[in-house]
């Protein structure tokens, strides 16, 4: 028996696991725009999915010890809206600090840069912003060596501290350090500098 447009969707979901934040347009390909509507809402109105905002859901992860659904990462929500309309995105520096648990910035609050218009989502509660500016650093695809990057030009050559250095080392093992190192490759030298100087530190 074949399954319906909804369980073809719902497999999908469940097959990218538990965290996975998604728009319509992800499913667009394959079915028509009226039957991913209604398969979301009947998901979403069963608890399975829970709907971000207009037009945005996720396959929520769920705390065992708290006994409720977690936050979604902001990280994946930005990357489904900018999936949706072909943005190219990358985190402003100071929230490339929050990500990495290195700045006072008050949590609830995720600005991006985008070659895409100024545009802003309530995200459950939380302030996700878009602010149109030219991406110099949108070509590098690796997450982590992004907000490496991007935190690192945030505090500056000439503010980084030796705690600032063995808080960032501590991030990351010596092979995610190794994969940052390469997609770094193209970044300005004192940024390629301090990372090479991290790994040489690693022990």
């Amino acid at each position: 028996m074949a399954q319906s447009v909804k369980q073809q969707i719902l497999s999908r979901i469940y097959g990218r696991g538990r965290g996975w934040v998604f728009t319509p347009s992800d499913f667009i390909q394959d079915f028509k725009r009226w039957e991913i509507s209604n398969s979301l809402e009947d998901l979403a109105n069963q608890g399975i999915i829970r709907r971000l905002a207009r037009g945005i859901y996720d396959y929520p992860l769920y705390s065992e010890l708290l006994k409720k659904n977690v936050a979604p990462d902001m990280t994946r929500v930005a990357a489904a809206i900018a999936r949706k309309f072909s943005w190219r995105i990358l985190p402003s520096g100071e929230t490339a600090l929050n990500y990495l648990g290195l700045s006072t910035q008050i949590v609830g609050y995720y600005l991006y840069l985008s070659d895409g218009p100024t545009k802003k989502y309530d995200i459950l509660g939380q302030n996700l912003s878009f602010r149109h500016t030219t991406l110099r650093e949108a070509s590098i695809s690796d997450k982590n060596t992004i907000l490496v990057v991007q935190a690192l030009k945030a505090v500056g050559e000439n503010n980084i501290t030796d705690e600032f250095l063995e808080k960032l080392r501590l991030k990351f093992s010596r092979d995610e350090w190794m994969k940052i190192k390469k997609y770094s490759s193209k970044s300005i030298l004192w940024i390629q500098n301090i990372i090479n100087s991290i790994i040489e530190n690693l022990g």
